[in-house]
Order: C-alpha cells, then sequence, then structure tokens
C-alpha cells in the first residue's frame, strides 16, 4: 500500500466513524468529520496533510513515477 492509498483509506475510515459516532453518541462528533475536510482541503493547496507525514513514518511508500523513456520503451 502506498502514502496515497493509505490517505484515502484514513479519510474515509475517519469520516465514517466520526459520522457514526455523531449519530450515535452525540453530534459534537461531527466535528471531527470537518476536521478531516478541512485537512483534505489545505492538502490540495499546500501539498502537505498530517496524515501523510504519519503513513510515511509508519512505512509506507510513495508511488514511483515514472518517467518519459521507460514508458516509451
Amino acid at each position: 500500500m502506498t502514502i496515497n492509498e493509505g490517505l484515502r483509506f484514513a479519510a474515509g475510515f475517519f469520516v465514517l466513524l466520526s459520522v457514526a459516532l455523531g449519530y450515535w453518541v452525540h453530534p459534537a462528533w461531527f466535528l471531527f468529520t470537518v476536521f478531516v475536510g478541512v485537512n483534505l482541503f489545505q492538502s490540495a493547496f499546500s501539498r502537505w496533510c498530517p496524515m501523510m507525514a504519519i503513513l510515511s513514518k509508519g512505512g509506507l511508500k510513495r508511488e514511483r513515477i515514472l518517467s518519459d523513456e521507460t514508458s516509451q520503451s
């Protein structure tokens, strides 16, 4: 699994978890859903996400970028 796949997994998991907690436990948990959304939004502009740093320290690798020379061969 790469960092990008791990990031999508974590974001989806946290959104579903926070919606479930907001519905069944307390509505204040919906603020966690907002937190996840704001982090995803800011990472689109800053190209940095706290979860990506956590995932890289956890051992997940970045995706390889294929050069044009490799794809033409």
